[in-house]
């Protein structure tokens, strides 16, 4: 695939870049030689490279889901403005 002078200025117009016309006829060889760059990534036999999510391996350090905070709904509704019947008191909304 080869980028020309049209494709930089529809792609500079997508990014909202004002180009001059001597920038554009710069910018198409670099373009050019991105493309190429990739094009030669894609030669590169990675068929025995395993997948990575990450550069160095990570393991997530995991602890037992136990709850420890249980059954402190009075201490929390005490700091609540308006509690009502062991909830929250909100002011109505909807008439």
């Amino acid at each position: 695939m080869s980028v020309d002078s049209a494709t930089v200025r529809k792609i500079a117009g997508l990014a909202r870049i004002a180009m001059s016309d001597a920038e554009v006829e710069a910018m198409v060889p670099e373009l050019n030689n991105i493309l190429g760059w990739i094009e030669q990534l894609g030669e590169v036999d990675t068929s025995q490279v395993a997948p990575m999510t990450a550069v160095i391996p990570n393991t997530l350090r995991l602890r037992d889901d136990v709850v420890t905070d249980g059954n402190v709904r009075d201490k929390v509704l005490a700091n609540a403005p308006a509690p009502e019947h062991g909830f929250f008191g909100v002011p109505k909304v909807i008439e």
